[in-house]
């Protein structure tokens, strides 16, 4: 027999057609699977009855009981509605619907007189409060609702499915079909020796009590079991690709530390951190394994990853393997290529640049240097990635800042090589442990977590638009001792729905108070041609132009180690990650810097809290934790870009990383057993990967990808 929850949604009854694609193009629910794993975002308690007195513009859902007053008819054509006048013994508020007028009219005349449940989210129109398409019936006939819990699921929706009429009832009746349709087919998905050892509820219960909860005891058991199987099914997907990948995949050995690696740590005139030099420890010992190394290399904005890199790419070079480098921007791999040539200025070791601005001369020789071995190290950009760009032997990669190049790029560059290349890819953005082992569970991970020594902290402070002109006081006094300052905008051009400062007016402005020739002042932003964008940067880099106003297109751009001064405009519009980022631009020398948050009077708690955290810390690690908390891990990172195995339907990884922790272990402890599921008592856990991987669009096999 087919399974019942692959149906098509059209066919559950009171659906159809019509209600089945709205559904589908709405809230991608196609199959009864779709609608069961659809869970409510948050809970009503249907018991409490508020008084119309207390309600405010503000308040969630809420039930009332009352009589109807008064019902009229109100507007002409596509604004006519039905103005019903709910009284309490506190008060009075309207009813006001806009479709379904002439039953629910009927309905009202049908119970006179009648006390009415009322059901809605209060709102308020030219100062009289009011509930658009409130649920609302006689009390003669609410009990005989179906549905008896007090708790009501509140799920996601949108406005084309509420003038539809599919309501929070109607939803929650679809639910109430389906449950009673499907429960006695559903399959228990976890073994019972793990459901009794973590105390789980079964997921007949857990399904029935996430849609229906009796109490919030039975909604607390419930969600914990959906949240810890959809975590173990996730982490046992990682875990095991990751098996799977050490099984199957040589690496090349690289045990040798010759002449090219000794040149460039010989010729550095300061110490390794620490922290540097144990992450080359973890890297060397990848390359000697025989395995093909898969590593994440997580460090602050400053902490010397690149340098890591390049060293780890000239052990690829000692031992007669290419090395490629890949940076997200032209700028900052322009600036990788410039840096490395100068750290091994006298060697044998060749390092070409490839980007697309490479001319095409150039690119044939580069073409033939890497097809015929005589260039050891490309840098460059997404240029790399293209088909023509062939190597001899590829050896090992950087993927530097990983999250700005899609899925496919990094497998195109990862297989352009007979045997698959050791694989670095680093970030900058500092991503919670619990994130990391989500995004990243089938990596191993390094982490660099100490500055250089001599760093000092940048100082952090925020202004608003009164005290500008102490701002650009202190930025000339910055200037007058010989530093720089860069000075980001969010917009480019001004928006109309925005009163955001924006780069254009801001530029203008700057120069108005920082005067040519005393000040030279160069511009930087997306929509520059390549070339106007590489001239003005040089001309900041080199100490040329005192200011660089700039969008945020230098988040990874240009390092200045004499620029002191951070300013972000509209420093309420970036995310704290942003904001980390930016300000890693600064203190890259010995002088003390500071970052400047420019922000306006009217600022959203969240917004607020932002930019308290940039003035309290320069920690990007605690930063990330409280971005994760505050607005999610989509946010940080397209989850489906970056590798997440399926969509979470209910966990939070932030809040729920006690369970995520539970779950890995349980997940290690099976594969330490079975690394590749093979054993007959993993039938089930192979059976739900293999459904997961069937309702999960993922077009690439990410155990091959970094």
């Amino acid at each position: 027999m087919a399974n019942i929850l692959e149906q098509e949604i059209k066919f559950l009854p009171g659906i159809g057609e019509k209600r089945g694609n709205l559904l589908t193009k709405e809230l991608n629910i196609s199959t009864f699977r779709d609608m069961l794993y659809t869970f409510p975002f948050k809970y009503i308690d249907r018991s409490k009855v508020y008084a119309i007195s207390e309600i405010e513009p503000t308040t969630a859902y809420i039930q009332l009981r009352g009589k109807i007053t008064e019902a009229r008819i109100e507007g002409n054509g596509p604004g006519k509605r039905l103005v019903c006048t709910l009284r309490d013994s506190s008060g009075s508020i309207d009813l006001v619907f806009f479709q379904g007028i002439k039953w629910i009219s009927e309905k009202v005349t049908k119970h006179k007189g009648d006390d009415f449940i009322v059901f809605g989210k209060p709102t308020e129109f030219n100062g009289r409060r009011n509930i658009v398409h409130p649920e609302m019936d006689p009390v003669s006939e609410s009990s005989r609702d179906s549905i008896p819990n007090t708790m009501v699921g509140v799920y996601s929706s949108t406005d084309k499915l509420r003038n539809s009429g599919i309501s929070i009832k109607v939803f929650s009746k679809f639910q109430h079909t389906l449950l009673e349709k499907v429960l006695p087919q559903i399959k228990e998905t976890l073994p019972d020796n793990i459901i009794r050892r973590y105390n789980l509820c079964p997921l007949k219960y857990a399904l029935t009590n996430i849609h229906f909860p009796k109490d919030m005891v039975s909604l607390s058991h419930a969600q914990h079991r959906l949240k810890f199987e959809e975590l173990f099914y996730l982490q046992l997907s990682l875990l095991k690709q990751k098996n799977i990948r050490m099984a199957a995949e040589c690496g090349q050995i690289f045990k040798k530390v010759g002449t090219a690696f000794n040149y460039c740590y010989s010729h550095l005139n300061f110490e390794l951190t620490g922290a540097q030099k144990k992450v080359i420890k973890e890297i060397r010992s990848d390359m000697a394994s025989g395995k093909g190394m898969n590593r994440l290399l997580q460090g602050d904005v400053g902490s010397g990853k690149t340098l890591v890199a390049f060293l780890s790419a000239l052990l690829a070079v000692d031992n007669g393997a290419q090395a490629c480098i890949m940076a997200p921007t032209e700028v900052l791999a322009i600036q990788h290529y410039k840096n490395f040539i100068k750290l091994m200025e006298g060697s044998n070791v060749n390092i070409a640049l490839l980007t697309g601005s490479t001319k095409k001369k150039e690119r044939v020789s580069i073409d033939t240097g890497l097809r015929e071995g005589s260039i050891d190290i490309l840098v460059g950009t997404h240029a790399v990635i293209e088909d023509n760009v062939v190597f001899k032997n590829l050896g090992f990669v950087v993927i530097d800042e990983q999250h700005r190049f899609g899925v496919d790029q990094r497998a195109r560059l990862r297989f352009k090589s007979g045997i698959a290349p050791h694989v670095l890819v680093m970030t900058a953005t500092p991503i919670p442990r619990t994130l990391a082992m989500t995004l990243y569970g089938d990596l191993d991970v390094s982490v660099i977590d100490e500055l250089p020594p001599g760093r000092k902290p940048i100082q952090t402070l925020a202004l608003k638009e009164s005290q500008r002109y102490k701002l650009y006081e202190f930025i000339k006094k910055e200037i007058n001792q010989g530093h720089q300052a860069f000075i980001v905008y969010p917009l480019i051009k001004e928006s109309e729905t925005m009163d955001y400062k924006n780069l254009e007016e801001g530029y203008l402005n700057i120069t108005e108070n920082f005067p040519a020739p005393e000040y030279i002042t160069a511009v930087v932003h997306g929509q520059q041609k390549n070339e106007n964008k590489q001239y003005d940067m040089e001309l900041f880099a080199k100490g040329r132009a005192h200011i660089l106003v700039a969008t945020s297109v230098i988040e990874v751009g240009v390092d200045v180690p004499n620029a002191s001064v951070m300013v972000i405009e509209s420093a309420e519009r970036f995310g704290l990650s942003q904001l980390h980022q930016l300000r890693g631009r600064v203190g890259r020398g010995a002088e003390k810097s500071y970052c400047i948050l420019m922000t306006g009077y009217k600022l959203s708690k969240e917004s607020k809290r932002r930019i308290e955290l940039m003035c309290a810390t320069n920690d990007g690690f605690e930063l990330a934790e409280e971005d994760l908390k505050m607005r999610g891990p989509g946010d940080l990172d397209g989850t489906r870009q970056s590798g997440l195995a399926i969509d979470l339907k209910i966990s939070n990884i932030a809040k729920d990383s006690l369970i995520l922790n539970t779950a890995r272990n349980a997940a290690e402890e099976i594969l330490a057993q079975d690394p590749l599921l093979e054993k007959q008592e993993s039938m089930i856990f192979k059976r739900e990967l293999q459904l997961l991987k069937e309702t999960t669009p993922i077009e690439i096999d990410y155990s091959k990808i970094s």
